[in-house]
């Protein structure tokens, strides 16, 4: 029964039509402070509905702020991993919910952070499979975002690094897998090849540009990334709807990024 229910609420989790997903994260309140487009989350999560995203990501704390924002249906998943940049060590994630809480939420997904190569990977790997066999009982989807993060690696989008942290969140459990795009379609096309459960991208830090911002979502679903989990790109645009109207032309319809930044003017 547990396998129906990641059936079903990972489906609402993803275009009908497409299977793709446009996710807009919202957890950096944690890691960076109430930061400019999370100061009132609720706006921040009608206008990326309005736009067309599938779900929404964000901890527990903000789920009852800012989920449905002003009467909009959207999908939810939780984020159950926390570290802020005034730690000594901000790649030391930890657990900060579990499962059976975010269950009681209403949600459709979990999330956690996994920063690989970090000092306190170990740590990070086991409560990643405790997460999973946890979600597994529970029948809840699971979202790992694998990232190459440590004091030895000097290039966080080598293909290389980023396919084997992808690889180890599929190993591990994860249902869907989220990490940065490696710069090239070819490159991130091994990324995919290499991971068997579906693969997303992240934003990166804040693009100074629509156009290559747009690209880099157009070469990643090209080499076979099945959606997007951007958060500050979206919602510290000057319009995130529109931005995420964007997106989604791309992420669902295929469109090219011509076509997408059309929608912009």
């Amino acid at each position: 029964m547990s396998e129906i229910g990641k059936k079903i609420r990972i489906e609402r989790l993803m275009n009908r039509a497409s299977r793709n997903m446009v996710i807009i994260p919202m957890d950096h309140g944690i890691s960076d402070g109430p930061i400019k487009g999370l100061i009132n989350i609720t706006d921040t999560v009608s206008r990326v509905s309005e736009g067309g995203a599938n779900a929404v990501l964000m901890q527990k704390g903000m789920v009852k702020y800012g989920h449905r924002g002003y009467g909009h249906d959207i999908g939810l998943i939780v984020h159950i991993s926390a570290s802020s940049s005034l730690s000594p060590d901000p790649n030391a994630k930890v657990q900060v919910c579990r499962v059976e809480e975010v269950i009681k939420m209403g949600a459709d997904a979990v999330s956690i952070h996994v920063n690989v190569g970090s000092k306190t990977e170990s740590a990070q790997l086991e409560q990643l499979g405790a997460i999973a066999r946890d979600c597994t009982e529970w029948g809840m989807p699971l979202l790992a975002m694998m990232y190459p993060r440590g004091n030895k690696i000097t290039n966080p989008y080598d293909p290389e690094k980023v396919a084997h942290a992808a690889r180890i969140g599929a190993e591990l459990g994860a249902d869907i897998v989220k990490t940065v795009y490696t710069g090239d379609v070819d490159s991130f096309r091994t990324v995919v090849q290499g991971c068997p459960v579906p693969v997303i991208i992240a934003g990166g830090p804040k693009s100074e540009s629509d156009l290559d911002f747009l690209e880099m979502i157009a070469g990643a679903m090209e080499a076979g990334a099945r959606g997007v989990a951007i958060g500050r790109n979206v919602f510290q645009h000057k319009t995130p709807v529109k931005l995420t109207r964007a997106i989604t032309e791309i992420v669902h319809e295929g469109k090219s990024v011509a076509d997408a930044l059309k929608m912009l003017e």
